[in-house]
C-alpha cells in the first residue's frame, strides 16, 4: 500500500514531536549554581594576632629610704614634668619602741657607757698629774745642765718621760671623747620615739618627677610606711606608644622586621598602621583555650599612624593586628571555594554558555579566601563557587541568582 505525500508528512510531524517530547522529559534539569568571575587586583597574605598596646619607656619610682610616705602630691593622669613636678616625699623612719628585755638592755648600757667615762676621766686626771711632773723633772735637768753639774743623759731622759706624759694626756682625751659618743648613743636607745618626730618635720626626701609624661598608677595616694624601694608610682608618656603580639612560633619564623600591619579593632575610627621592629629571641609554652600548649613568642611593632589619629589609645589596651606575610597588587584570583583536587591536581568548574567544563589550574600563593592562579585562567573567566558532589563536566548549570528573581 502507498503511503500518500500528505500522510507521511503528517507522519513524521508526530515522530518528531514525539522525540522532542521524549528528548524535553528525559533530559536532566541544569543544576543551580553560583559563580565568581576571575578578577585582577590586589592580594596579600596576612598573619592574624591579638596585641596589646604599652608605653615603650616606663618610669617606677621607688622609695629611696624607709620611712613614712606623705600623702601623695599627684594622681592618675596628672602630667608630670622631668625635675620639676615633686612627685612623692618620704619622711625618714622614726625609732622603734623597745620590749621590755630590750628596755633593760639599753639601760644596762647607758650604765655601762657613764662608767667607762667615768673611768675615762680618772685616767686623763692620772696622766695630767704624770705631766706635770714630768714637766718639773725635765726643767730642773735643763737648770742643772746648763750650771754643769748634770749631764745630757739626764737631760734626753727627762725629755722623754715628758714626751710620753704628753702622749698619754692626748691619749687619756681621746678616751673621754669615745665614751661621750658611746654614752649618747646608747641615751638615744631609751628615749621616746615621740622626741624624734619634731625634729624631722623639715626633714623629708623630696622625690621629683624623672622623665615627662603622666601618671599612669599610684600605689596608695594615702600617707602610709615604706621600706626601701617600695613603689610609689609609675610614669609614662602615652603618645610613645608600641604594641606587643602573641605570635604562634611557626608564624614569627615568616615575618621579619619591617613588615607593616593594619591595626583593627582598637576602638577607634578607621585602619592604624604599624611596623614591626623586633621579635623576641625564645618562645615560651602557654596553653590555649582549647588546652592546647603551644609555642608562642612576643612580637613588638612602632604605631606609625600620628598620634592626633590615635588621641584615645593607651597603655594596656587590647588591639588586633593583620600583619602583612605577602603582596601582590595585580594578581590573578579565584576564590578558594571554586578549588578542589581532581587527580592532584587543582582543578575548577568554569561555567561557558551555560554548560560547566573541568579545567585544570596551577595556583601560587594563597589566603583564607583567595588563591593566586598562575596559570589555566584569565580575567573575566566565571567559575562555579562551592560545587557539590552531583555536579559534572558537560552538565547544564542555572544561576542560583537567576532563580530567586
Amino acid at each position: 500500500m502507498r503511503w500518500k505525500p500528505r500522510t507521511l508528512v503528517l507522519i513524521g510531524l508526530g515522530t518528531a514531536m514525539m522525540a522532542g517530547l521524549i528528548f524535553v522529559a528525559f533530559r536532566p534539569d541544569p543544576v543551580p549554581v553560583d559563580v565568581h568571575v576571575v578578577t585582577r587586583g590586589p592580594m596579600q597574605i596576612t598573619i592574624n594576632a591579638d596585641g596589646v598596646t604599652r608605653i615603650r619607656d616606663i618610669y617606677d619610682v621607688a622609695s629611696p629610704i624607709t620611712g613614712m610616705a606623705l600623702r601623695m602630691p599627684v594622681a592618675v593622669g596628672d602630667r608630670v614634668v622631668a625635675g620639676e613636678t615633686l612627685v612623692a616625699s618620704v619622711m625618714p623612719a622614726t625609732p622603734g619602741l623597745l620590749d621590755s628585755r630590750s628596755m633593760l638592755q639599753a639601760e644596762a648600757s647607758v650604765q655601762e657607757a657613764e662608767a667607762a667615762l667615768h673611768v675615762a676621766e680618772t685616767d686623763l686626771d692620772k696622766a695630767r698629774d704624770d705631766q706635770t711632773l714630768a714637766q718639773t723633772q725635765y726643767e730642773r735637768a735643763t737648770t742643772l745642765v746648763e750650771r754643769g753639774v748634770a749631764s745630757f743623759t739626764r737631760l734626753e731622759d727627762a725629755a722623754q718621760r715628758l714626751a710620753v706624759a704628753n702622749a698619754s694626756v692626748q691619749a687619756a682625751q681621746a678616751r673621754i671623747d669615745m665614751a661621750q659618743s658611746t654614752l649618747v648613743r646608747m641615751r638615744t636607745l631609751v628615749q621616746d620615739p615621740g622626741t624624734f618626730a619634731g625634729t624631722q618635720q623639715t626633714c623629708c626626701m623630696q622625690i621629683m618627677a624623672p622623665a615627662d609624661g603622666v601618671v599612669l598608677s599610684v600605689t596608695s595616694p594615702s600617707e602610709r610606711p615604706v621600706t626601701t624601694g617600695a613603689p610609689l608610682l609609675r610614669i609614662g608618656d602615652p603618645a610613645n606608644l608600641e604594641i606587643v603580639a602573641d605570635l604562634l612560633s611557626s608564624d614569627a619564623v615568616r615575618v621579619a622586621p619591617g613588615a607593616v600591619a593594619r591595626v583593627e579593632r582598637w576602638g577607634g575610627d578607621g585602619l592604624l598602621h604599624a611596623t614591626l621592629t623586633r621579635i623576641a629571641p625564645a618562645a615560651q609554652t602557654k596553653v590555649s583555650a582549647l588546652g592546647i600548649a603551644e609555642q608562642r613568642v612576643d612580637a613588638y611593632f612602632d604605631i606609625t599612624s600620628p598620634p592626633q589619629d590615635r588621641l584615645t589609645l593607651g597603655d594596656g589596651f587590647g588591639v588586633f593586628l593583620r600583619i602583612v606575610e605577602w603582596e601582590e597588587k595585580d594578581a590573578l584570583q579565584v576564590p578558594l571555594s571554586a578549588v578542589f583536587k581532581r587527580a592532584d591536581a587543582w582543578t575548577v568548574f568554569l561555567a561557558i554558555d551555560n554548560v560547566v567544563t573541568e579545567r585544570t589550574i596551577t595556583l601560587g600563593r594563597r589566603n583564607s579566601q583567595f588563591a593566586q592562579v598562575l596559570d589555566g585562567l584569565v580575567a573575566g573567566d566565571a567559575v562555579v563557587v562551592h560545587p557539590n558532589d552531583a555536579l559534572t563536566a558537560g552538565q547544564r548549570i542555572v544561576l542560583r541568582s537567576a532563580l530567586t528573581r
